[in-house]
């Protein structure tokens, strides 16, 4: 007796660049090649089909159903070259996009912008997670305000990777880690994966000591530092419920903890008075006159710091909220057009907030000892003066005393607002940490969490260490922390450059719209000197953190082994996206698939004809 078993076609329908291609699958019997015959087998004008084994993966950019008519267009969804074992399910913003409005304005038009406003201020938190912040004021106390053009070129440059972002999103439908499941292999992708989540996890961790470093400050010592890690908790469910009010309204609250950053740091800046003249010298002149190796190990802090790892894959998923008709060619132009200028609006204004920090403390900590403000904290009658000893080293500045000392300074009020900031930094980045996560784990895994599952698997892996380092431990050890956590989050970097220029210079999955060899050249340049400064970076730490037991180097190089080899793999798919033939000199696995037997994942456009 027969056994009916599904069997995947893809199918092509009319003549001549008429031909359209789709897919549908049956139930044949062992008799297939009988049915096939039946169903036009491929005689000219006659409907042509090939059988395509469950197990392929060349099941690509068209959906698994009939055309109707030859003058249908296909185009790419969410369950793109699925295997058809696989679950299909409708990821985030998929069933609530952003309606663009028409305008006959083609060069640009408010509207359009305010309609595509959004992605891209939701992605400029990250450029001002607490992280970020304490990053900032430690710059500032330690070179003055000699490092302020390495915040503007590091800016820069993560708006080229965002931009690089963005076009993956529109250009495909498909964000970051849903194109690296469909692009990786298993055990590759599970490991990029892996260092992703390490990322997410990190810069949660510093959010979390944002947050509770902020109520301690507001509560004057009567919140203690474990009680608001708890609060953490709470209020990222808390937050969750805003979902519940659409889009807009939550990119409206973002827009809202954004504005009041500014306006707390941007405060803070009036009051101080830093150099106007000294503030622009530090961005345009490129120097550091006299900075000792502190200084040196801040300025490549700057760098780890503004540009993160699981940003990219953040905004490359953001886009996708947006109702653009992908097989349209200049609906997608415009898209991009549009989420670039918005782009550079939101990250000057994050750049801005950054300067606000950095100026402020090059003005009041720089050389600074910590004799020095603890007399001056005795004289405001600070309750937090215990903080800084009475000795004549420098003040070794993180969140809490940068709060402590605007207090003692320029008044109470000033450590408040302070504060302020502070809590709206640390919960916009909760929030956008949440949907990175989400992103993350439906993306390379191909696996839906509800949303407050994965957000208490997350905080709960990151608030068990802060939590306990808080409760038994003082407040530096906590703050301390950063530093390690920078550290960690630096070398994540490469896990998400790589695959972003990977992806956007692959012809089969860009088309028309992949990079340029002016941008391969400037995305690739930047990315390595960015890497190398972080593994420095990394090393310097590393240096100073190991007491000298053997298991300590020995640990290192094992780890050191295992990520080199995985960021030389990575970097083997970038050659093959660059056009390089590797299939045999290197036989590794996956190292050919992209170009030539992967899924092609651009778009068909309106009267363009898909290749496979």
């Amino acid at each position: 007796m027969a056994v009916a078993m599904p069997q995947y076609y893809i199918g092509v329908r009319g003549t001549g660049q008429k031909q359209v291609l789709y897919h549908y699958k049956s139930q044949m019997s062992n008799a297939g090649e009988q049915d096939r015959t039946e169903r036009g087998g491929g005689g000219e004008g006659e409907d042509a089909v090939t059988p395509v084994r469950p197990s392929d993966t060349v099941v690509t950019s068209w959906p698994i159903s009939p055309v109707s008519n030859s003058n249908s267009t296909t185009t790419l969804n969410e369950n793109s070259s699925l295997t058809a074992n696989e679950e299909e399910f409708d990821t985030y913003f998929a069933d609530e996009k952003i309606q663009i409005p028409k305008t006959e304005n083609k060069i640009f038009s408010f509207r359009k912008f305010w309609a595509f406003t959004g992605p891209g201020f939701l992605m400029s938190i990250a450029y001002l997670d607490p992280g970020n912040i304490e990053s900032d004021l430690q710059s500032g106390a330690a070179a003055n305000y000699q490092l302020l053009w390495v915040l503007m070129w590091a800016t820069i440059l993560g708006l080229i990777m965002q931009r690089l972002s963005a076009r993956l999103g529109v250009v495909t439908g498909l964000h970051l880690a849903e194109v690296c499941y469909r692009q990786y292999p298993k055990i590759p992708r599970i490991l990029v994966w892996i260092m992703v989540e390490i990322a997410i996890i990190g810069s949660d961790m510093q959010e979390v000591i944002g947050t509770s470093i902020a109520l301690y400050l507001l509560s004057n010592k009567a919140i203690p530092l474990w009680g608001g890690v708890l609060i953490t908790i709470a209020d990222t469910f808390t937050f969750l419920l805003l979902d519940r009010y659409g889009l807009r309204k939550l990119e409206a609250f973002f827009g809202f903890l954004i504005a009041v950053m500014a306006v707390t740091f941007g405060y803070e800046y009036g009051v101080a008075k830093p150099d106007q003249v000294k503030v622009i010298e530090g961005l345009i002149i490129p120097r550091c006159q006299g900075c000792n190796s502190a200084a040196l190990l801040q300025a490549v802090g700057i760098v780890g710091a503004v540009i993160m790892p699981h940003n990219l894959y953040l905004h490359s998923a953001l886009v996708k909220s947006r109702d653009v008709d992908r097989r349209k060619k200049d609906e997608v132009r415009e898209a991009n057009k549009y989420f670039f200028i918005e782009a550079i609006v939101a990250l000057f204004v994050s750049f801005l907030i950054n300067v606000f920090v950095v100026s402020v403390f090059a003005s009041g900590l720089y050389g600074k000892t910590n004799q020095q403000v603890h007399d001056s904290c005795i004289a405001a009658n600070s309750t937090h003066s215990d903080i800084f000893p009475e000795n004549d080293d420098l003040v070794d500045a993180d969140l809490y005393k940068a709060g402590v000392f605007l207090g003692c300074t320029f008044g109470v009020a000033c450590m408040y607002i302070w504060a302020v900031g502070i809590l709206a930094a640390g919960q916009s980045s909760t929030m956008t940490g949440t949907y990175v996560g989400q992103f993350a784990m439906e993306g390379f895994l191909n696996l839906r969490w509800k949303r407050w599952q994965r957000v208490l698997l997350t905080r709960t892996i990151a608030i068990l260490p802060t939590f306990f380092i808080a409760f038994y431990e003082d407040i530096n050890d906590l703050t301390g922390m950063n530093d390690m956590l920078n550290a960690i989050m630096s070398l994540q970097l490469p896990f998400a450059l790589i695959p972003t220029i990977t992806f956007t210079s692959s012809e089969r999955i860009m088309g028309e719209f992949k990079n340029g060899l002016f941008t391969k050249i400037l995305a690739s340049l930047f990315s390595l000197v960015v890497i190398l400064i972080n593994l420095w970076f990394v090393i310097s730490f590393l240096t100073v953190a190991l007491t000298g037991a053997w298991w300590q180097y020995v640990l290192v190089v094992i780890v050191g082994l295992f990520y080199i080899s995985l960021v030389i793999y990575l970097v083997l798919f970038l050659l093959v996206a660059y056009g390089f033939n590797l299939c045999c000199m290197i036989p590794l696995s996956g190292l050919t698939g992209m170009e030539e037997n992967g899924p092609s994942l651009q778009p068909s456009f309106e009267g363009s004809y898909p290749s496979i």
